[in-house]
């Protein structure tokens, strides 16, 4: 990455995991895409920028630059919107399946590309055609060295108003604790302080030698060429049903992130198997995020940029390996199951220091 030079002292230091994301080895952006019911009129969306989603965080009117220390700071520059908004052109006159195809393909060409060094590290795309779920779809690019998904989620949010009354806020509701029905005994604590030592020993001893000795297998989603990371890749979604994750949550006493990661794990190995039907029973690696911050609902923007906030702004997360569970013949017939054994390794981890 080019990074201009600057001689002025900068206020704001980009932090470590920002200047990991936007390096010359490794570039990461987040891609959402909005759908509306109605078309989007692209006429209004110089001004929405303008004067809703720049005021939200200095760093979206600023840019990366280094110091005659070599040390890389955020520097506020000028925005020129026009640069930042794309409407792309397709065929017109098509069935929403054709148009379906075409967000696809462009959502995987956007996917590969890097944004420019030269001005804030976000992009809006506006596809004012009509797909199977919706007459138009706004993308969003961020670059991931701007903030992590709350920050950004946050971000978005505050340029929402609400359909009721756009005087008044927008809320969420809050997390609910679960009681804890069993006491804090210490018949209880001892057994969870020896489970968190063990789990913890455990990982350590795994992640030693995973590091050092034993790669995963070379299966249908790792080829082990070093240029994997260079070929071209395909975008494609999927829908699930809000009620059917929660039902499938109160059934397995789990949480919507447990369902949510058990049914990727399970989409993953049922790929597989129709690809190499013996790869379902080789060992693959899977990296699962976890936020850092200690909140209950979503914060606005005004409480995340302050300095004692509890849901501050920036790239606050960790990372933990899973080995992705196998897939026996019960579980293809049973996937409850399968997403059961994959809560039981990620609760695992949980109680784990490492």
């Amino acid at each position: 990455m080019e990074c201009e030079k600057a001689d002025e002292v900068v206020a704001e230091p980009v932090s470590p995991i920002g200047q990991y994301f936007n390096s010359s080895i490794l570039s990461i952006s987040i891609l959402a895409v909005l759908e509306s019911e109605v078309p989007f009129d692209d006429s209004r969306a110089i001004p929405l920028l303008k004067d809703i989603f720049l005021p939200i965080n200095p760093r979206f009117s600023s840019i990366m630059v280094v110091d005659k220390n070599g040390v890389k700071h955020w520097k506020s520059v000028e925005v020129k919107l026009k640069n930042h908004v794309y409407v792309p052109n397709f065929p017109v006159g098509m069935s929403q399946q054709f148009y379906d195809k075409c967000l696809q393909d462009y959502l995987s060409k956007l996917s590969a590309e890097q944004m420019p060094q030269s001005q804030p590290l976000w992009e809006v795309h506006i596809v004012k055609y009509p797909t199977s779920n919706a007459a138009s779809s706004v993308i969003l690019k961020l670059h991931h060295a701007l903030g992590d998904g709350i920050s950004l989620m946050g971000a978005l949010i505050s340029c929402l108003q609400r359909a009721d009354d756009p005087s008044r806020p927008l809320t969420f509701p809050s997390v609910r604790m679960r009681p804890d029905t069993n006491g804090s005994s210490i018949f209880k604590n001892v057994p969870k302080f020896f489970n968190t030592v063990f789990n913890t020993a455990s990982d350590f001893c795994w992640s030693m030698i995973k590091s050092s000795l034993i790669e995963d297998d070379k299966t249908p989603i790792r080829s082990g060429s070093a240029a994997a990371g260079w070929l071209p890749i395909t975008i494609t979604t999927i829908t699930f049903p809000l009620h059917q994750i929660k039902q499938i949550k109160d059934n397995l006493g789990a949480t919507l992130n447990d369902v949510i990661t058990g049914t990727i794990f399970l989409g993953i190995r049922l790929y597989m198997q129709v690809v190499n039907q013996e790869s379902t029973n080789l060992h693959s690696t899977a990296v699962v995020l976890l936020n850092t911050r200690m909140f209950k609902s979503i914060s606005s923007i005004k409480e995340m940029v302050k300095p004692d906030s509890k849901a501050p702004w920036g790239n606050h997360f960790t990372f933990f390996h899973i080995s992705v569970p196998q897939l026996t013949n019960a579980e293809v017939q049973n996937p409850l199951k399968f997403i059961q054994k994959a809560q039981e390794i990620k609760q695992s981890k949980r109680s784990s220091f490492c």
